[in-house]
């Protein structure tokens, strides 16, 4: 009996670091309007009672990882002329990238021209670490991405040994970030995207 009660007091670090986090969430809002107080005690109240999500890990050298997805965020600046090209690429393209579709681990890519067409913003999302993943696409797709990046100042080639340090330092690592199928990789919902278009043929026979 008395190790039952012994094991019934021993207090729950993972609950005491959530109720810390939440509480040091009440204090940032506390100069919020009164709109955002009342919703957030809202939303901590769903939160309180959620299953715990799981948490973002480093993808190596830069960016965030959620179970087997990571994500890469940076800003360029263009070279003379590069944005123009990279616009008149990508709106021939029109969203079909073989290229990443060879590399095969790219959930998505964003390229956003920012600030009169002098910087370029450019996110994804990929499976597995970063150092791998910059490999994948060197091997793979080189040409690919010597005519994308050479858009930018200074871009000294994916061939290059200084590539993953020209790479990395305009990386920015996202402050927040959701991913709704953390543990499924590029390749297993293809997979499970094949499955479902059988299972739909299927019953539409069937019906």
């Amino acid at each position: 009996m008395a190790t039952q009660t012994a094991t019934a007091e021993t207090p729950n670090p993972t609950i005491s670091a959530a109720a810390q986090q939440f509480q040091k969430v009440r204090e940032a809002y506390a100069d919020a309007p009164e709109i955002a107080r009342v919703a957030l005690d809202k939303i901590l109240g769903e939160l309180k009672g959620a299953a715990p999500q799981q948490r973002s890990t480093s993808a190596g050298r830069v960016g965030l990882r959620q179970g087997k997805v990571s994500e890469f965020t940076a800003i360029w600046k263009f070279a003379p002329g590069g944005a123009k090209r990279l616009r008149a690429l990508l709106s021939a393209l029109g969203g079909g990238f073989q290229g990443a579709d060879k590399v095969g681990t790219v959930h998505d890519m964003r390229f956003v021209f920012l600030d009169n067409d002098t910087k370029l913003f450019f996110c994804t999302a990929y499976d597995g670490d970063w150092d791998p993943y910059i490999d994948d696409f060197a091997t793979k797709i080189p040409n690919e991405m010597d005519v994308v990046f050479s858009n930018l100042e200074g871009w000294p080639g994916i061939r290059s040994p200084n590539i993953k340090d020209f790479i990395a330092k305009s990386a920015l690592t996202a402050d927040g970030w959701y991913v709704a199928s953390p543990n499924l990789t590029v390749a297993q919902e293809k997979r499970l995207e094949k499955v479902g278009a059988a299972v739909e043929e299927l019953l539409d026979k069937i019906g």
